[in-house]
């Protein structure tokens, strides 16, 4: 898979493609049945296919503090290694910024869409608007389509049980701690990935050392104490983990961090990747009355990791 930012760039590798855009947060069922969508009309034209991947999310952008915008089921690392896996042959990373949502619709299509990209065919929801103040949509897409020789194309729409799959809904149930829905609805268990970090060496004082994560994200999904697995390449090992802020001992920037306290284990991490992966909620995160009540909570929360995670290989 070819990642690119400069859609001149791709005009020197190709001539045309099928694509479709968006932001993709979650690469979730509904997103992977656009995807095969896109595989199999890219091989009835005999093209690539492309995905224009929006970066950061516009809500992001425009947001005045995190707590205006939606939280992240993935950043743009995970997106990629997912969207790869699907096997899609190009990616190009589309930059929110100034100049974009100044872009008249019209310029959009023709900048990006037909002299950027040469599109052939383009698969977009019917609910899509794009350009200045979200001045285009689906119709002004069609009639340009014909102006410039492109077909334009409905996503298909995935529901279960009636409801349309998207990414807030993904949001509403994790949140409410629903890691089985969740998981069918991805397609995959819910995990956040990322390198080990030095801490402050607190977990370690209080005899419960620590995996330091930095979510990267303006606003994470979920908040609390949960039963997790962290994978080590082919290895899985019950952790302990705390996603929030520390209501107890902060973070000086007041940022968000993922702790992971893997069970028995006593190797260095740091600079390594792991793969914190989560499946059942202990309790909310909570301000404790000094270090020690803490680490008597923390004591009975691994205590119920073992028993909720009895089983996991080690």
């Amino acid at each position: 898979m070819i990642i690119f930012e400069d859609p001149n760039r791709f005009s020197q590798l190709q001539q045309s493609c099928v694509a479709t855009i968006g932001k993709f947060d979650g690469v979730h069922l509904g997103h992977q049945l656009i995807l095969d969508q896109l595989k199999q009309k890219a091989e009835q034209f005999s093209l690539p296919s492309l995905v224009i991947l929006i970066e950061p999310h516009p809500e992001e952008f425009f947001a005045a503090s995190a707590d205006d915008c939606p939280a992240r089921l993935t950043v743009v690392s995970e997106k990629l290694e997912l969207l790869e896996s699907f096997g899609i042959d190009y990616v190009f990373q589309l930059k929110f910024n100034r100049e974009l949502s100044q872009l008249c619709a019209d310029d959009y299509i023709k900048d990006i869409l037909v002299n950027g990209l040469g599109i052939a065919s383009f698969i977009v929801g019917n609910d899509f608007r794009f350009g200045h103040k979200r001045g285009g949509d689906f119709s002004l897409l069609r009639q340009r389509g014909e102006e410039y020789g492109f077909e334009v194309v409905e996503t298909a729409a995935y529901e279960r049980n009636g409801l349309r799959i998207s990414s807030t809904y993904i949001r509403e149930e994790l949140a409410k701690a629903n890691f089985d829905l969740v998981e069918q609805l991805l397609g995959r268990a819910f995990s956040i990935k990322g390198e080990v970090v030095q801490g402050q060496q607190l977990g370690t004082g209080l005899g419960f050392p620590t995996c330091n994560i930095n979510p990267q994200r303006q606003k994470i999904p979920l908040v609390g104490v949960y039963a997790c697995e962290v994978r080590l390449g082919d290895r899985f090992h019950p952790a302990a983990v705390n996603i929030g802020y520390r209501p107890t001992i902060s973070n000086a920037d007041g940022s968000a961090l993922l702790e992971a306290h893997i069970l028995d284990f006593n190797e260095d991490l740091y600079g390594k990747t792991i793969e914190v992966i989560f499946r059942k909620k202990i309790r909310d995160e909570v301000k404790f009355d000094g270090l020690e009540a803490l680490k008597q909570q923390i004591a009975a929360d691994v205590d119920q990791v073992r028993e909720l995670l009895n089983g996991v290989s080690q």
